[in-house]
């Protein structure tokens, strides 16, 4: 059954929109859809002008799912694209961005449930317009260790005159965000998040690694400093998870990071946290950071 819309002069048609995604919790594709299209003023600028890496569960979030990176050849002509030639695949690569309501309705209903936007731009590809700090904890870690290392992390970019900005991952870590000015390559930048996230594993060895290998991890938290790379991404602040409770990556303030859990903001509940408090990762697009002196203070060359 399909259904033809049009959002902001775009028309095209939805199909399925009674298709389940999230069996526990019944939520369908139409409410996926309807979440992006209410959720876009807030998600869009930081889609804005970034090649898109999407997540796609066509039958639900516990069957069979795929990356997508390539747009389809039935791409409506009225989405961008931007084109880049991948070393790896030694192919072009026809990425989507997204800078429309239309585009992210008509994304939801290809079930795409993740958006994960680059970390630099289509106009400064190499340059990362932030560093990022990924905590992901283990099977056997818990969320209290996340947010002790979450503490940690602030402490020191606080001592290094930084400001930061964390957002839940929408499954169980929490992302830190240190907005740059854009004018590091990603190797400086990783090479800076990695002495960071070194520097925590010191302080809270007990809960914290950086070692790459899962299973050498045990219970600890991955501190995880090697997103800083062209092509890698997180998944986007207000992205839906394909998680029981269809849990959505929520910007936090430092001073309730103790007092919430991921699992409160989802795709129903995250609206009135957003008319209370607005867009809380609006600095991260603006508050833009110089490096140079935090790492005369680390005693990194860059």
């Amino acid at each position: 059954m399909k259904e033809q819309v049009t959002i902001a002069s775009r028309e095209f048609a939805l199909s399925n929109l009674e298709k389940v995604l999230w069996p526990e919790d019944g939520y369908t594709k139409g409410e996926l859809i309807n979440y992006y299209v209410q959720v876009a003023p807030y998600l869009l600028p930081h889609l804005s002008g970034r090649p898109l890496v999407l997540t796609r569960f066509p039958d639900g979030i516990h069957s069979k799912s795929f990356y997508q990176k390539n747009a389809p050849d039935y791409l409506p002509e009225w989405i961008r694209t931007f084109s880049w030639y991948s070393a790896d695949s030694q192919r072009d690569i026809n990425f989507i961005v997204a800078d429309e309501p239309a585009t992210l309705a008509w994304l939801a209903n290809q079930a795409c449930i993740e958006m994960h936007p680059w970390l630099s731009s289509i106009h400064s590809l190499n340059y990362p317009d932030f560093a990022v700090i990924d905590l992901d904890p283990s099977k056997e870690s818990s969320y209290r260790d996340v947010i002790d290392i979450a503490l940690v992390v602030k402490e020191l970019l606080d001592n290094l005159d930084l400001r930061s900005y964390p957002k839940t991952s929408g499954s169980e870590g929490l992302h830190i965000y240190i907005p740059i000015i854009n004018s590091y390559t990603y190797e400086q930048v990783r090479k800076f998040a990695q002495v960071v996230a070194a520097l925590v594993v010191e302080v809270l060895p007990q809960i914290a690694t950086i070692e790459r290998t899962v299973k050498m991890r045990g219970n600890k938290v991955y501190v995880d400093y090697l997103q800083n790379a062209l092509g890698k991404t997180l998944s986007s602040v207000y992205s839906v998870r394909p998680r029981p409770g269809a849990p959505v990556s929520t910007p936090l303030l430092w001073d309730e990071i103790t007092q919430v859990t991921p699992a409160q903001f989802n795709i129903k509940t995250i609206f009135p946290r957003l008319q209370e408090k607005g867009d809380l990762f609006a600095p991260v697009l603006y508050d833009r950071q110089s490096l140079d002196q935090a790492c005369r203070k680390l005693g990194v060359s860059l």
